[in-house]
């Protein structure tokens, strides 16, 4: 039987970590569509790992088809993609499922999600600073409802939420520098 469950997850690790715990209750990941909608069959509890990925080219790019075959190769499998981002899976009495045995991989892994989320968010923020001031000045009361300047806080949202999502990679990205550091 299929599930289907909307949520907004804007950190993969917490969406990772939610996945696992879906999984334990017998509710295994097999697809996702934006915006935030989930679907889940019914399955044998536990019987899955998931794991997400930020890749550097799209799912369809020849580099990316490779690191999938590669990953792939381990025992996992590709569940979905959207975008960027695919989802893996892996049989938990295989062992464990990492995707990164190594600092400077995710490091570069939180760089490419740093990066790709301060884009999505200084978009955001331009679209919020335009709808203001469009809403506002230009259409002003010409347009009975400034339904530009209406809608321009869920821009500013969604950039400031961005922002905030960022920082929290950037923390990680310096703790796995020094750890790095220590261990040199």
């Amino acid at each position: 039987m299929k599930h289907v469950i909307y949520r907004w997850i804007m950190d993969y690790e917490k969406e990772e970590k939610w996945l696992n715990e879906m999984a334990s209750k017998g509710l295994n990941f097999s697809d996702f569509s934006f915006p935030g909608r989930y679907t889940f069959v019914e399955g044998i509890p536990g019987e899955y790992v998931y794991r997400l990925e930020f890749l550097n080219k799209t799912p369809a790019n020849i580099e990316s088809q490779s690191y999938i075959k590669f990953v792939e190769s381990t025992g996992a499998e590709m569940v979905g993609s959207y975008l960027r981002w695919i989802w893996f899976r892996k049989k938990a009495t295989e062992g464990p499922f990492v995707l990164y045995s190594d600092n400077i991989s995710k490091i570069n892994h939180y760089k490419r999600i740093v990066y790709f989320i301060g884009i999505i968010g200084g978009l955001n923020i331009s679209c919020g600073l335009f709808n203001l001031f469009y809403g506002l000045f230009i259409m002003g009361p010409k347009f009975h409802i400034y339904f530009n300047a209406i809608i321009s806080p869920i821009s500013f949202f969604i950039g400031i939420a961005c922002g905030f999502v960022i920082r929290k990679y950037i923390k990680s990205i310096n703790k796995l520098k020094k750890e790095n550091q220590v261990m040199e």
